[in-house]
């Protein structure tokens, strides 16, 4: 058999090259990707995340960092992402809700000023975010986009959300909010399916 020699002290395998924050806006894409990757990782990562997805353009890498923000999930990681929500960039909006919608617990802290945002596109997504929240959340945040928003859009995303986790707790709020938009024949009919909905399900279902 060859005599297989051990290395000599001293000459163990090195340590890993230093990150180079630099890699996350310089370079090809696949470097950036590369960086963004090892970048997750690091105890200082939502900072650096953040940093590169404000400077972003190439959508691979966009989606490798709302997916490493998604994996830390938490409230400061979230809200780095929650700006995105009102860009004007459909595929920065949509990687965004994305992320968000994947972490819960992170996002529920900026669910009660996302429904009530100037911006109705945002209290539109912010809907959708509340279907991952549990049931008694999310039926509290929709029975006030029920009872106060101005938008019918608005209502309508909540009412889709609240066929799923509403119960007889809600049924005060579908009734104001049919009051208020007494003169609009889809939201009536939504309202009428959320009601109905309710109705035929177990109460085991709603718990």
């Amino acid at each position: 058999m060859p005599l297989i020699r051990k290395p000599p002290s001293g000459s163990l395998v090195p340590p890993p090259a230093p990150f180079d924050a630099a890699a996350l806006s310089d370079g090809s894409s696949d470097v950036r990707w590369a960086a963004v990757r090892v970048a997750a990782s690091r105890p200082d990562a939502v900072a650096l995340l953040g940093g590169a997805l404000a400077r972003e353009r190439d959508p691979r890498v966009r989606e490798a960092i709302f997916s490493g923000l998604a994996r830390i999930a938490t409230e400061e990681s979230a809200g780095i992402i929650v700006p995105y929500l009102r860009s004007e960039d459909a595929s920065l909006r949509t990687g965004a809700l994305d992320a968000l919608h994947v972490m819960p617990a992170a996002t529920a802290a900026y669910l009660p000023a996302l429904v009530t945002d100037k911006d109705p596109d945002v209290r539109l997504l912010s809907c959708e975010l509340a279907r991952a929240q549990p049931a008694a959340t999310a039926n509290r945040l929709l029975c006030a986009v029920l009872d106060t928003d101005p938008e019918k859009n608005v209502c309508a995303a909540a009412l889709d959300v609240l066929a799923e986790t509403g119960g007889p707790e809600i049924l005060a709020s579908l009734n104001r909010c049919a009051q208020r938009f007494q003169d609009d024949p889809f939201l009536a009919f939504s309202i009428d399916v959320v009601r109905q909905q309710i109705g035929t399900q177990p109460a085991s279902a709603r718990e």
